[in-house]
């Protein structure tokens, strides 16, 4: 990372707090931030300590407002591939991430920001966060996943009246289609997001990674080979400590000591 970087992170014991620090610029995702992003999330990835990260923008106005338009302006084709690819890079491994990554949009989710956002495993919202995918008003398309996520979260022709008006839309309104899963009030947003990644974290770490990972992969498959792939992640956690840790520890009555093995 840079000397100053534009990205921090915090540590509560197994939940990782990541902020991108350009208020001033409503936390647009320039080159430089989507590098240090992917940096830190796979930084994040070898810390086994950590099963949860939360993302989240600096001030009260912005999760991230857009990617930096000024930084793009000036790009040429080979330009933009390169930063689509870094962005898409970014978006695939935080879906890949044994961590689940939340959300906390604490504003305008823009462009790049609803396609950060779209990337993790869920959405919570503050009840000021506005969401959208303005790009076509620059002549342009979303090109860090947005065009495929969206449709994917919102169905596919609320996503193309959502990219090609360019319109923005409301926590209320994202969390009815069922772009945002939770809207709160902005003082309550990252209390509600830390409650809920200390809840994952005190699940039995290799389950909650596998039902990720099943989730994720059986999405687009015929429901025959998802559940195929279900069957064999349930029946492989059987091998291992945490399972017989679990169920031990429910049946006695105690709390279980999760070791991830």
């Amino acid at each position: 990372m840079s000397a100053d970087p534009e990205v921090a992170v915090e540590f509560d014991d197994a939940v990782a707090l990541v902020t991108i620090r350009r208020e001033k610029e409503l936390n647009e995702l320039s080159s430089a931030v989507l590098g240090e992003l992917l940096d830190l999330a796979e930084q994040l990835e070898e810390r086994r300590e950590l099963r949860a990260a939360i993302v989240t923008g600096a001030g009260a106005k912005a999760f991230v407002a857009g990617a930096d338009i000024g930084e793009m302006q000036a790009m040429g084709m080979d330009e933009a591939e390169r930063l689509s690819t870094r962005a898409t890079a970014l978006g695939r491994t935080i879906e890949r991430s044994r961590l689940v990554w939340i959300a906390a949009v604490n504003g305008f989710a823009l462009g790049g920001g609803c396609e950060l956002a779209m990337c993790c495993d869920f959405i919570y919202a503050a009840r000021s966060a506005v969401f959208g995918q303005p790009e076509v008003k620059l002549a342009v398309i979303p090109g860090f996943g947005g065009t495929q996520r969206l449709a994917r979260r919102v169905g596919i022709g609320k996503a193309k009246e959502l990219i090609l008006t360019g319109d923005s839309i409301s926590a209320d309104e994202a969390a009815r289609i069922g772009l945002a899963d939770a809207v709160f009030a902005p003082e309550e947003l990252l209390d509600k997001a830390k409650d809920a990644a200390r809840r994952i974290a005190a699940n039995g770490p290799l389950a909650v990674a596998e039902a990720k990972r099943v989730i994720q992969q059986g999405w687009n498959l015929p429901l025959e080979e998802a559940l195929a792939l279900e069957s064999d992640a349930f029946a492989g956690l059987f091998t291992t400590a945490d399972q017989r840790e679990g169920m031990a520890a429910f049946l006695g009555k105690r709390r279980a000591e999760f070791r991830g093995k």
